[in-house]
């Protein structure tokens, strides 16, 4: 089989752990070209690997002639005009998260991709690729445990930027959870309340964090997930889902627990390369293979809208301090 020729935009810590992934790690697949902003990052990334060309537009990156798909990894502004011209050259795409910056032009994409008459579009909710959620969400889809009815989450971070401001932690942070309870109550998320409790004295002037929120999903079952994006002690994400005949948790990190010098425990990890390092791998394997073939494998273009209009719903819950119903067109009324 002929090689998947990849190409990446944005390669700053995301985009970046994706090139070392595709380039030395990923079967089926090469990569070909880079484009960032910061050109001397891309360039010193490319010299690094093999046969790798740095593209300084990005439009330029999706449209070259050797480019076969593409990795989107740039800020989350950036991804509705990158995803249209993925559309409109036919380019197989997996677009980290979010889709797009709101519900609106989060529906365009889903709209244009639907006119192109196939499958084009992934989105990086990697969660659903890590072993210990595969295992959840096998285990919730048997029944073994009968009806789940609550779910509830962690996310923690060590440390953001200091431009990482309150509404970006529900766009780039709890849109994670917001795909989680969608995937594992294979349900809708209908209204949405994001408290803001007393925040760290950690962060600047008006920023919120951690935040609390919880999901109410169309079947009555609930969600709730604490953010908290300046943890300080490291990375650290968990889920527990309860069910009417016994519980499910994940992400207790004991994998290896250690017993020394009259302490006992075991380590956090800095960042989500750690955590998340073998779904990444699997993620981005599996979209290689669909693409090969003229599909996808994972979260849709329409899970990607759905997500935004959650977070929509969650910025404006958080602005208000209220709960905030969560405005989605039908699925049929898109998709047919």
């Amino acid at each position: 089989m002929t090689e998947l020729r990849i190409g990446i935009i944005g390669v700053g810590m995301m985009g970046a752990d994706h090139a070392e992934r595709v380039a030395r790690r990923t079967s089926g697949a090469r990569l070909v070209a880079v484009s960032d902003p910061d050109v001397a990052r891309a360039t010193t990334l490319a010299t690094a690997l093999d046969g790798v060309r740095v593209i300084d537009d990005p439009l330029a990156l999706i449209g070259d002639a050797e480019v076969d798909a593409v990795i989107i990894a740039s800020p989350g502004f950036a991804h509705a005009e990158q995803l249209m011209a993925c559309l409109e050259h036919g380019k197989p795409v997996l677009c980290e998260k979010p889709l797009t910056m709101d519900a609106e032009s989060s529906l365009r994409v889903v709209e244009a991709e639907h006119k192109t008459g196939r499958p084009l579009i992934q989105v990086g909710f990697m969660r659903r690729f890590d072993p210990e959620y595969a295992a959840l969400k096998r285990l919730l889809d048997s029944g073994d445990l009968g009806r789940t009815l609550l779910l509830h989450n962690v996310h923690r971070n060590k440390t953001v930027p200091e431009t990482f401001r309150s509404e970006m932690i529900v766009r780039d942070s709890l849109v994670h959870e917001v795909d989680v309870a969608r995937w594992l109550f294979g349900d809708e998320i209908t209204r949405i309340t994001v408290h803001a409790p007393k925040p760290t004295s950690l962060v600047g002037e008006g920023v919120l964090d951690p935040q609390f929120a919880v999901f109410e999903m169309a079947s009555g079952a609930l969600a709730d997930v604490e953010v908290f994006v300046n943890f300080q002690v490291g990375y650290e994400v968990r889920c527990e889902a309860v069910a009417e005949r016994g519980s499910a948790t994940i992400g207790l990190g004991v994998d290896v627990l250690t017993r020394a010098a009259g302490h006992w425990g075991g380590a956090v990890p800095d960042d989500f390369r750690v955590r998340f390092g073998l779904a990444y791998d699997i993620e981005v394997q599996r979209w290689v293979n669909a693409a090969a073939t003229g599909g996808i494998d994972g979260p849709t273009a329409w899970d990607g809208y759905a997500a935004a209009a959650v977070c929509t719903a969650g910025v404006q819950s958080l602005q208000e301090g209220r709960p905030v119903e969560v405005e989605m067109v039908r699925r049929s009324e898109v998709l047919g």
